[in-house]
């Protein structure tokens, strides 16, 4: 995992003194710094976004740089390539959440304390897939048929479901002689 220190790129990029991400032009700013960086990654990598030494995020900075880069990372234009925000207080998790649940969007983030939560916007079947999965690691489609007791195909669009929006990796296996598909918390 990468991960990008919004507080020094918003000193690089700026300069302007503060540890606040406020501001639509400012995001905007931050947000074209990060594409920068992200596309120069290879495939597979799972960046974080670390907000730790960030102070506030208001609502129009976290759809500019949050939002925006979740809605572009689903649409593929940043390849194969994960986002995940670490290091965010109750107070930024407020304002990013608003701003991905406008869009029906949702990240997964690791709050200051070390409690990763979903935040934004997924419906309940695939939340209770993704617990499943955050507890396990990773599983397969037949694993989590089996556990859920799911109809395979229920349970193969589920995880797939998942991996397109980006919350869970999919990666390919040999298994029993066989090619399968295994999915895995980010």
């Amino acid at each position: 995992m990468l991960t990008y220190n919004l507080y020094n790129l918003l000193k690089e990029e700026l300069q302007n003194g503060s540890s606040d991400l406020v501001t639509r032009p400012s995001g905007q700013v931050i947000r074209e710094r990060i594409e920068r960086d992200v596309e120069k990654e290879k495939d597979g990598e799972v960046i974080a976004l670390d907000f730790s030494q960030i102070g506030i995020i208001d609502y129009s900075c976290a759809d500019e740089i949050v939002a925006k880069l979740v809605s572009r990372l689903l649409g593929g234009e940043y390849g194969d390539r994960y986002i995940i925000l670490t290091g965010i207080n109750e107070n930024q998790k407020e304002n990013i959440e608003v701003a991905l649940e406008r869009k029906e969007l949702a990240v997964i983030a690791q709050m200051r304390d070390g409690r990763k939560v979903l935040l934004g916007s997924l419906n309940n079947y695939l939340k209770e897939t993704l617990n499943f999965i955050l507890k396990k690691e990773k599983i397969t489609a037949r694993d989590l048929s089996e556990t859920m007791n799911l109809e395979a195909n229920t349970s193969g669009t589920r995880l797939l479901n998942l991996h397109k929006k980006r919350l869970v990796k999919r990666i390919d296996e040999i298994r029993d002689g066989g090619r399968v598909w295994v999915y895995e918390k980010i």
